[in-house]
C-alpha cells in the first residue's frame, strides 16, 4: 500500500439522508459514511430503527445497530407535526443523497417520494431499496433477504440432494444489494457533475441476487433449457476438484479445479499413499475428463484427506501451490493474523459500553483511512446540531424538543 500523503475522503462535503431501517439501507449509509459523507440517520420517535431491537445485545445496545450505523449523526423527528415536516423538507433540500428501503409508495404518502423531493432539489440522488423494485407485478409485495434468496434460485442450489436447503446464515440479499446501491449512488453523483441533475435509483433484492448467478443462468439459457443446476452437497460436479473435505480434526476446502493445479495435486496424492498412477492418469488432466470421472476421484481424495490433520493438509497443499483453507469458526477468523494485518476489525470507544470491536469495511485506499471511529448515534443524539445547521434558532429547537417534535432518548 502506498505511503503517499493522506487525502480528504472522497465523499467529504456530501450530505446523505439515511431514511432506512434494519439492514440494506443502513449498510449503504455506513459505507457512504466510511467514504467521507455526512450521513444523517433519521428515525421515528420512540423506538427508532427496528434494528435497535435486534440481537446481539450488550445491555440496551444492539450490536446489529451499532455495526450498521457507525459514523452517522442521529436525528429523530415527528414528521406528522408540521414543524417536523418543515424540518425534513429543509434537510432534504440540503442533501445530495436520500436512501430509503420502504415498500414502494410508502414514502409518497409522507411527501418524501422522489418526484416530490426532486421538485425543489433536482440534484438529489434518491436511492430506493425494496424486495422486488418499484415496477413489475410483485412491486407491491413485502419481502426480506430470505425471500429474495429463495426466489432467486440461489437457495435451491445449496445443501445436500434430497434435503431442504439450509439458511445461508448471512444476509446475502441485503448486503449485496447494499453495496450495489453504493456503486450506483457514486455513479449518479459523478453523472450529476455533467448533467446537473440527480436521479432515482431503484434497487431490488431479487434483482441483485439473480444478477449474482455467474453460472446457473447462462448454463440454463445456453443449453436451451436442458441444464438446470441442482443441489450437489460438498463439491461442484462441473469443477472437479473443488469442494469441502473432512480431515482428522476439521474441514478443509481444496480448489484444484484448474488443470495445472490438478496435476500437482494428483501427483501429491499418489506420492503420499494414494493409488499408483493417480497422478499420471491423462484422462484426468483436463476438466471434462475429471468431471466425467468425478465419483472415482472423490473415492480416492475423501479418505486421503480424512487420514490427515488440517494443519498437515494445508502445509502439503501450500507446498505445491494448490489453494486450500481450513473451514474456520468465527473465533478463528478474528484471531487470523491476515485479518488483523488488514485491519478488518475496527475498535471504537463507546460512551456507555467502553471499547467495542466490530467488522470493518473492506475499503483499503492508499490516500485515506476509511475506518470509522465514531460510534452509532443514540436515538436523536444530534437533533439540536442538525436543526441548527438548517437555520432553526435556539428557541425553535427548544420548543420542538419540549413538544416531542424532536425526540431523544
Amino acid at each position: 500500500m502506498s505511503t503517499s500523503p493522506k487525502q480528504a475522503l472522497p465523499l467529504a462535503g456530501f450530505r446523505v439522508i439515511d431514511y432506512s431501517h434494519f439492514l440494506a439501507g443502513p449498510y449503504v449509509g455506513r459505507c457512504l459514511a466510511a467514504l467521507g459523507a455526512e450521513v444523517i440517520k433519521v428515525e421515528r420517535p420512540g423506538t427508532g430503527d427496528a434494528g435497535r431491537q435486534h440481537a446481539w445485545f450488550v445491555g440496551e445496545h444492539s450490536g446489529y445497530f451499532l455495526q450498521q450505523n457507525m459514523g452517522k449523526k442521529g436525528l429523530s423527528v415527528n414528521t406528522k407535526d408540521p414543524r417536523g415536516r418543515a424540518l425534513m423538507k429543509r434537510l432534504v433540500d440540503s442533501a445530495d443523497v436520500f436512501v430509503e428501503n420502504y415498500r414502494p409508495g410508502a414514502l409518497d404518502k409522507l411527501g418524501l417520494g422522489y418526484v416530490e423531493l426532486a421538485q425543489t432539489n433536482p440534484g438529489l440522488v434518491y436511492c430506493s431499496i425494496s424486495a422486488y423494485g418499484h415496477t413489475g407485478p410483485d412491486s407491491h409485495r413485502a419481502g426480506f433477504g430470505l425471500i429474495a434468496e429463495a426466489k432467486s434460485g440461489i437457495m435451491q442450489m445449496v445443501g445436500n440432494p434430497g434435503e431442504a436447503p439450509p439458511l445461508l446464515r448471512i444476509s446475502l440479499g441485503d448486503m449485496y444489494t447494499g453495496i450495489h446501491a453504493v456503486a450506483a449512488i457514486n455513479a449518479a453523483l459523478l453523472g450529476r457533475v455533467k448533467s446537473g441533475r440527480g436521479q432515482h435509483i431503484d434497487m431490488a433484492l431479487y434483482d441483485t441476487l439473480v444478477s449474482m448467478h455467474e453460472y446457473a443462468v447462462q448454463c440454463y439459457t445456453l443449453s436451451n433449457g436442458q441444464e438446470v443446476p441442482v443441489q450437489t452437497g460438498h463439491d461442484m460436479p462441473n469443477s472437479t476438484l473443488y469442494g469441502v473435505f473432512r480431515a482428522q480434526d476439521g474441514d478443509v476446502v481444496i480448489a484444484a479445479q484448474v488443470d495445472d493445479a490438478w496435476k500437482r495435486f494428483a501427483a501429491l496424492v499418489e506420492h503420499n499413499g494414494g493409488p499408483a498412477g493417480f497422478g499420471s492418469d491423462t484422462r484426468l488432466h483436463a476438466s471434462a475428463g475429471r468431471n466425467a470421472h468425478r465419483a472415482g476421484i472423490l473415492e480416492v481424495v475423501k479418505p486421503w484427506v480424512a487420514t490427515r490433520p488440517v494443519a498437515q493438509m494445508l502445509k502439503m497443499l501450500d507446498g505445491i501451490d494448490v489453494p486450500a483453507a481450513k473451514v474456520q469458526r468465527i473465533d478463528e477468523v478474528l484471531a487470523d493474523p491476515q485479518i488483523r494485518a488488514r485491519g478488518m476489525v475496527v475498535e471504537q470507544e463507546h460512551p456507555v459500553l467502553g471499547k467495542i470491536r466490530l467488522p470493518n469495511l473492506p475499503f483499503h485506499m492508499s490516500g485515506c483511512d476509511t475506518s470509522i471511529k465514531q460510534v452509532a448515534p443514540e436515538l436523536g443524539e444530534h437533533n439540536a446540531e442538525i436543526a441548527a445547521s438548517l437555520g432553526f434558532d435556539a428557541a425553535q429547537i427548544a420548543d420542538m424538543q419540549a413538544d416531542g417534535v424532536l425526540y431523544s432518548k
